[in-house]
């Protein structure tokens, strides 16, 4: 027997609308536009990757993976993959948008039926919230991890690829005279305005 994922639509404050779920009603995704996220960690914490997919009528629009760190937690990760893709879809000027994630924490948290209580996350869904002030209607919808293959697959290469010089960000120190790089890695700006 074939699952049906179920939602109720509820207004907020900022005119948006959000998903929450709910046995009742059918997702209605009239969106052109959606937004697939994932994070992992391994050992949680420990080295992290993210990735993140914007479709545009069914067809991947965008997709970036990032490695952002050694000590970050997998919920930390979802967050990051979730800010990623949300700042994307504001640079590719997206108004409608329909969120997808296999993390049930960050789905319910911004939500909003779930608090955000751990210290580290509580920055991170505030820049979330920041976000969605940017999309005339945006929706958030748990889907299992099946059904999230693509970003689930490029946080996971994001994480592999974290050891190989090539894939990481490599600038020059501020001395010229210095041949030395540094190592960065992707934490989002959670004090950039939009």
């Amino acid at each position: 027997m074939e699952e049906t994922l179920l939602s109720i639509i509820i207004p907020n404050i900022n005119s948006k609308v959000i998903h929450k779920p709910s046995p009742i009603y059918p997702i209605q995704q009239k969106n052109d536009d959606v937004l697939y996220f994932d994070g992992c960690s391994k050992g949680n914490p420990g080295p992290s990757g993210i990735g993140a997919v914007l479709y545009k009528n069914n067809n991947e629009h965008w997709s970036d993976s990032r490695y952002i760190g050694n000590k970050r937690t997998n919920n930390e990760a979802e967050y990051c993959a979730l800010i990623m893709g949300l700042e994307e879809a504001i640079n590719c000027n997206i108004k409608n948008l329909s969120v997808c994630g296999d993390s049930l924490l960050v789905i319910n948290q911004v939500n909003g039926i779930y608090k955000v209580k751990h210290v580290n996350l509580i920055p991170l869904y505030a820049k979330v919230m920041e976000l969605t002030k940017h999309f005339k209607y945006i929706e958030f919808t748990h889907v299992y991890r099946n059904e999230n293959k693509r970003a689930d697959k490029l946080s996971n290469i994001a994480l592999e690829l974290s050891n190989m010089e090539i894939y990481e960000n490599l600038v020059k120190d501020t001395n010229p005279n210095d041949n030395k790089t540094v190592k960065q890695s992707f934490l989002p700006n959670i004090n950039a305005k939009y």
